[in-house]
């Protein structure tokens, strides 16, 4: 055949490759599932942590309190009424002891009254504790749902309900605060699953050497809380505590249906992934981690394991200190500093939104760390440990003894927040280091020993805390979560390891042991 008749043979089709497609062809898929771990639990704890700013809201104050405007006037602050004029908007919020109504008045949107209910401080207590009851229960159903369904249907399914459950706790609480705790009590169930679900899929799509890194999107988290605060401040200050809830609500149901439409169980199903990229994570990602999706779970050597003791354990201290900033400061700002409700937002949401920041460089340093083989990866994970315990641990304690120096506290309340997310290059990830292909169920054990911190904590402070004025009754409180903080990481130091442990490697099949014979 000559160069002429070559030349007049059709030339074969390629497929065309649209515009949209071509730049998503430049993603990578990891960089997605980065970004849809990061948004989903940002979404997950604005649902988990809104009630309790509106609470404040909700629950009318038991009485006008003349110590409390007294203590309140001495440090310049204003705890009953809030005024504040300029060109574009006029609004008056006032708290009124003895009503059931707060009215808030906006120009052209008129009135806006919400309910507030007579509910008792031991209520209170009851609704915020009841997502955690759930929560701790739910955690070994979410490592056992995640290995035969998969991270993309339990996660998804989990916000779902979380949200669904958002949207109706306006009309609950009007009918009873028994049906709000039982709707937070199955947001804490669902909720429980995002954990072992989202920790299950490391394995399958991040190499060993990006593992820290992608941890940081867990740190979504932050802000999550840091954005719900301030947010939650302004909804009730401008609409009322009801939109709080059809806000959060919506977010939630808005984020699943972006989960649905870009999250994939392994990289092997993903149709938009490049043949480059998933050949990079196959050559990286061990083929022992591979074989393991849908193995039995050895749940008698995991409950007996020492090194996944050691990560609950330590990480029930980092928990302890963590929800101590994040439960009980918004009552410490109110209460000792009396900041009003929007200003309370903002101070206590600001460390929990560069803590985010935090978590980034903090693992970053500590993939560096093992890139230069400067530490071992057990050393790197202990020293970052250290980090998210021990510096927040004596910096609580300072906190409680510096009292109304409110600038001075405030700098060591952020550096305390942002140091408690090293715990992310630490012992958060040594569950991945350990475990690769059983990360779901052993986060699930790890998470229920150390989330039951989740409601001690606040039991605890009720207990120590009969007077929220009385700042000797809180200086105890910041000295027990010091304690516990630091004493909670001599067991990680002794015990903690990053080797694989010999339980994560599937268990041949007799029958195909003899075949191959």
């Amino acid at each position: 055949m000559d160069e002429k008749e070559v030349n007049f043979l059709p030339k074969p089709k390629m497929p065309k490759v649209g515009c949209f497609r071509a730049i998503c062809d430049r993603i990578p898929a990891r960089l997605v599932l980065y970004f849809l771990s990061w948004s989903g639990f940002l979404v997950s704890f604005v649902m988990r942590n809104d009630i309790n700013f509106a609470l404040v809201a909700m629950v009318q104050d038991p009485s006008s309190n003349t110590t409390t405007n007294d203590h309140c006037n001495t440090l310049g602050g204003s705890m009953a009424s809030l005024e504040q004029s300029d060109d574009d908007f006029n609004y008056t919020l006032k708290a009124m002891s003895n009503a059931t109504t707060t009215t808030v008045v906006l120009d052209g949107l008129g009135p806006i009254e919400d309910i507030k209910f007579d509910w008792d401080s031991t209520v209170q207590a009851v609704i915020k504790s009841s997502f955690y009851w759930c929560y701790v229960l739910s955690q070994v159903v979410g490592g056992v749902a995640t290995q035969y369904f998969g991270t993309k249907n339990v996660f998804g399914w989990s916000q779902f309900l979380t949200a669904a459950c958002s949207l109706l706790i306006p009309q609950a609480a009007d009918v009873h605060y028994g049906a709000v705790i039982l709707l937070r009590s199955v947001q804490g169930f669902a909720s429980g699953l995002t954990w072992p679900a989202m920790y299950a899929i490391v394995g399958y799509w991040i190499p060993p050497v990006e593992r820290s890194r992608f941890m940081s999107s867990f740190q979504g988290f932050s802000i999550g809380i840091g954005l719900t605060y301030p947010l939650c401040g302004f909804i009730i200050a401008h609409f009322g505590w009801r939109q709080v809830f059809y806000t959060t609500g919506t977010i939630g149901m808005v984020w699943c249906v972006f989960w649905y439409l870009l999250a994939y169980n392994t990289p092997q199903e993903h149709p938009r992934i490049t043949p480059e990229e998933l050949e990079y994570i196959e050559l990286n990602v061990s083929e022992d981690i591979k074989n393991g999706q849908g193995m039995r779970v050895p749940w008698r050597r995991i409950f007996t394991s020492m090194p996944v003791w050691a990560i609950g354990l330590t990480t029930f201290g980092r928990i302890w200190v963590h929800y101590t900033f994040i439960m009980s400061g918004p009552e410490y700002m109110q209460k000792i500093f009396c900041f009003d409700i929007q200003q309370n937002g903002l101070l206590s949401g600001a460390p929990f939104l560069c803590s985010y920041l935090s978590s980034v460089v903090f693992c970053y340093v500590a993939d560096l760390l093992m890139d230069h083989k400067t530490l071992t990866l057990t050393n790197v994970r202990k020293l970052f440990t250290a980090l998210s315990q021990i510096v927040p641990g004596v910096l609580v304690l300072l906190v409680g003894y510096l009292g109304y120096q409110i600038v001075t506290v405030l700098i060591l309340w952020f550096v305390a927040v942002t140091f408690i997310t090293a715990s992310y290059a630490g012992a958060m990830a040594n569950i991945v280091d350990i475990a690769p292909n059983l990360a779901g169920p052993v986060l699930a054990f790890a998470q229920t020993i150390h989330m039951t911190a989740s409601f001690l904590q606040p039991l605890v402070t009720g207990f120590m805390v009969t007077d929220s004025q009385n700042i000797n009754q809180w200086l105890h409180v910041f000295g027990v979560s010091s304690v516990v903080a630091i004493s909670t990481y001599i067991i990680y130091q002794v015990f903690g390891t990053a080797e694989i442990q010999s339980w994560n490697y599937p268990v041949p099949d007799p029958e195909q042991a003899n075949t191959c014979d």
